[in-house]
């Protein structure tokens, strides 16, 4: 085991996870915006708004991840309309096409995760809600809203936590991430137990980081769930 290398390696691989966390940050903003109107349209009883959005969400989770970059990245570069439109600034880059590819992905993902949680909000402050007088939007707004998100709050993380090892794909198009860098090292040094072992630390460390905010945001949004503590006075 080369531990000289491996103190060597940190700091480049520090850098690579700044990338990281950027892929997966945008990604993760942009696919949560774009997974709340897909839950909605996924739960409304109208088929031209459920149609589309069941046929998204099949799609990207019946696929792989690398293929949906793939198709981003080499896919969409085949159409000579593409080419010569004002989108080929943005669809020529590697870093927009991952992050294309990751907010698609993570949206379909959410938007199901969403859906479920939206469905698990009991019916009887649906229907209690609606007796008083009150409209949809103030019934998503005050109730609907605020229990679903609690209620994906654990799906939801285990979906960050799959979208930050998914970031790894990125290398496959040339993004000098933290899997990229790892790649770029070992071919330069020919070892690569060393480096992929580094590189999983840093990838557990960033889990265990989530993992604790996720933990924490649920426990002080579901303080209300806890049993209260009994004062006995003497």
């Amino acid at each position: 085991m080369d531990f000289e290398l491996i103190l060597k390696s940190m700091p480049d691989l520090f850098r690579a996870s700044l990338l990281t966390f950027e892929l997966m940050g945008l990604s993760m903003v942009v696919g949560l915006t774009m997974a709340i109107p897909l839950a909605l349209m996924r739960n409304s009883r109208n088929r031209w708004l459920m149609v589309p959005s069941f046929g998204y969400i099949f799609f990207f989770r019946g696929t792989p991840l690398l293929v949906q970059m793939f198709l981003v990245y080499y896919g969409l570069s085949q159409f000579a309309s593409i080419r010569a439109s004002l989108l080929w600034p943005v669809l020529r880059d590697p870093y927009w096409c991952a992050i294309i590819a990751f907010t698609l992905n993570t949206a379909a993902y959410t938007g199901e995760i969403l859906r479920g949680a939206i469905k698990a909000v009991p019916h009887g402050q649906i229907e209690a809600a609606y007796s008083v007088g009150m409209s949809r939007f103030l019934l998503f707004w005050r109730i609907i809203g605020p229990q679903g998100l609690i209620l994906a709050l654990p799906g939801y993380t285990n979906e960050v936590i799959l979208l930050l090892k998914g970031t790894a794909l990125a290398s496959t198009i040339t993004m000098m991430e933290i899997t990229g860098i790892t790649r770029k090292i070992i071919a330069e040094t020919y070892k690569p137990l060393e480096l992929f072992l580094l590189a999983a630390c840093i990838y557990i460390v960033i889990t265990i980081v989530l993992t604790r905010l996720s933990n924490l945001v649920e426990y002080h949004f579901t303080a209300h769930r806890r049993p209260q503590e009994s004062v006995i006075s003497s």
